[in-house]
C-alpha cells in the first residue's frame, strides 16, 4: 500500500475551492453569521501568514491569517483553522498554528487575535481578553474572545471596534 506523507506549505490560490469546503464542513451555513466571519468578508486574507496541510497534493486542513485594526492598533485575525474530520486529532492543526504564529512573528506582527477555546490555543499563548475591552461586529462569547501578544505589552492600551484593516 502507497503510504502519502503530510506536507504543510503557504497557502495559494488554487487551493481555495479546498478550504471553502473544508470551512463548509467544519462550520456549516451558520459560519457567515460570526463576528470573525464579518471582519474576514472587509477584504482578503494574507496568503502569506495562511498555510494549508497537504495529503498526496489534496488539502486536508487549513490556518489563515486577515489583517484587522483594534481601534487604531493593527493586529491579526487567525482563522478559520481546520481539520477534516477524519485527519482530526492528527497534530495536524496544532502544526498549522505553530506555522502561522512563526511567520506572523518573523514578519514582525505583534498582536493576535481570535474567537476561540482557550484550552486549545492557550499553548500558542493566547489568553482571554479582558471583557469589554476589544469589541467584536457581531455578538461573541467574552470567554471565547482570546489575544496573543507576539512582542512584550503588545495588547497593553489596545481596546475598540475589530475590523478588517481595508476598512479602516
Amino acid at each position: 500500500m502507497l503510504q502519502l506523507e503530510l506536507t504543510y506549505v503557504q497557502e495559494d490560490p488554487a487551493h481555495d475551492p479546498e478550504i471553502e469546503a473544508i470551512n463548509r464542513e467544519a462550520f456549516g451555513p451558520g459560519r457567515f453569521t460570526r463576528a470573525a466571519y464579518r471582519i474576514r468578508e472587509g477584504g482578503p486574507h494574507d496568503r502569506s501568514l495562511s498555510f494549508v496541510a497537504l495529503h498526496g497534493g489534496i488539502v486536508i486542513g487549513s490556518v489563515r491569517m486577515t489583517h484587522v485594526r483594534i481601534g487604531t492598533t493593527p493586529a491579526l485575525l487567525l482563522g478559520p483553522l481546520a481539520v477534516r474530520p477524519e485527519w482530526k486529532n492528527r497534530g495536524i492543526g496544532r502544526a498549522l498554528m505553530r506555522m502561522a504564529m512563526e511567520a506572523a512573528r518573523l514578519a514582525g506582527h505583534k498582536l493576535v487575535v481570535l474567537v476561540g477555546d482557550e484550552p486549545y490555543y492557550g499553548p500558542f499563548g493566547f489568553r482571554k481578553v479582558e471583557s469589554g475591552r476589544i469589541l467584536m461586529p457581531a455578538p461573541v462569547d467574552p470567554n471565547r474572545l482570546l489575544a496573543c501578544e507576539l512582542s512584550p505589552r503588545a495588547l497593553e492600551n489596545v481596546s475598540g471596534l475589530v475590523r478588517h484593516a481595508d476598512r479602516a
